[in-house]
């Protein structure tokens, strides 16, 4: 249900998710406990924000000093640009500013800078922000916006999630380090997973258990298991954050058992009991539907979970491709698709959705009924 809802949402472009404190601040402490001095001398941007009530902001102005930040800036999205307006009233901070103007006030983007303590209270923090109205509406894809991104070292930021694929590429144009937050499926997206496959963005820290809370001016619109009344948060799981900034667990080994281990001890009744693990119809490669199932001994290439990454070692696995979006080199391939004996078989199965003919799709018999595995990695060990 949440990852239905965050698609339609994406669809409806209900981009105004709102990241927790704690959840910012967990995830930075990672890269920080990795390298105290990532940020040292950095100047950070934070786009598509708004600073006057943004976590991200506060967090960064709030322990400027003790980063050892160069500048921060952080810059908003005009109201009346946005797809969904809600009841706008500009804050008494911005109203009660001798540079507040009406107009601009919903038809510019904001943006706000700290580089030294203003206040003479010997201390740089949230205090000590300028700010000023952007000559356009704060669009990142603007020439003003691009001169930011131009002159900062790192972008963090939770951009809109239907933009995600050129939001990124945005940031991968001007090289620079980024940590932002998207949907788990960007993954298998053929813009983003040739990224990943080579080692040039990976998964960060991740969000507490694997659940992501944001605050949405539409969280009524959102049902059961998904809108928390008791926090009006909106709870998602498919949501994980990007980077390229490096953090110690993602330098962690997987600890695995071995193939044999697995058949007769594994957690998961679709392993524990089987004579074999199933290899797939239309790749040389063997479906492992759990990470923790990834057998330690075999040589060969395996089908996981996009789940997956979130575990990734560099040292201990390489990427070969993915089956979404047909990723991966044709040595791996059996065939270019499924046949059309298995299309048929699966639907006899009782199989749901709708399959085109040379899909990439992984699929697989088990007891002789077809199967379709849903989007799968594929990845060897690194002997």
């Amino acid at each position: 249900m949440a990852n239905e809802k965050l698609s339609q949402a994406k669809k409806a472009k209900y981009d105004e998710f709102y990241t927790q404190y704690s959840d910012i601040e967990k995830e930075m402490l990672a890269y920080l406990e990795y390298n105290p001095d990532v940020f040292r001398g950095k100047t950070i941007l934070l786009p598509c924000d708004d600073p006057e009530w943004s976590n991200f902001t506060k967090y960064f102005a709030q322990n400027f000093d003790r980063f050892g930040l160069k500048k921060l800036i952080s810059t908003s999205y005009a109201v009346e640009s946005k797809t969904h307006k809600s009841n706008y009233q500009p804050t008494l901070f911005e109203k009660n500013d001798p540079q507040f103007d009406e107009i601009k006030s919903s038809r510019n983007g904001k943006i706000f800078t700290l580089t030294s303590d203003r206040t003479g209270d010997q201390r740089v923090n949230v205090d000590d922000l300028e700010w000023r109205y952007l000559q356009g509406d704060g669009d990142f894809r603007s020439e003003e916006v691009k001169r930011l991104r131009d002159e900062s070292d790192i972008i963090i930021t939770n951009p809109p999630f239907s933009m995600f694929r050129e939001f990124l590429a945005w940031i991968m144009e001007a090289e620079k380090q980024f940590v932002i937050i998207g949907n788990l499926n960007a993954i298998t997206y053929k813009e983003v997973f040739p990224l990943i496959k080579n080692n040039e963005i990976w998964l960060g820290n991740g969000f507490h258990a694997g659940n992501a809370y944001f605050f949405t001016p539409f969280a009524d619109t959102y049902g059961e298991g998904v809108f928390m009344p008791d926090t009006g948060l909106v709870k998602f799981r498919n949501v994980c954050w990007f980077t390229n900034l490096d953090h110690g667990r993602r330098h962690q080994p997987l600890p695995l058992m071995s193939m044999t281990e697995n058949l007769k001890f594994s957690k998961h009744k679709e392993i524990r009991g089987k004579t074999e693990y199933i290899g797939y119809d239309n790749y040389d490669a063997i479906e492992v539907p759990f990470t923790d199932a990834i057998p330690s001994d075999y040589d060969g290439v395996m089908g996981v979970p996009v789940s997956f990454l979130d575990k990734y070692n560099p040292e201990q696995f390489m990427i070969v491709g993915t089956s979404d979006n047909g990723l991966v080199d044709d040595i791996y391939k059996k065939t270019l698709g499924l046949t059309k004996n298995f299309v048929d078989d699966y639907y006899k199965a009782g199989g749901k959705g709708t399959y085109k003919e040379g899909n990439p799709t992984a699929g697989y018999y088990e007891n002789n009924v077809a199967k379709m595995a849903y989007k799968r990695i594929f990845i060897k060990h690194r002997r």
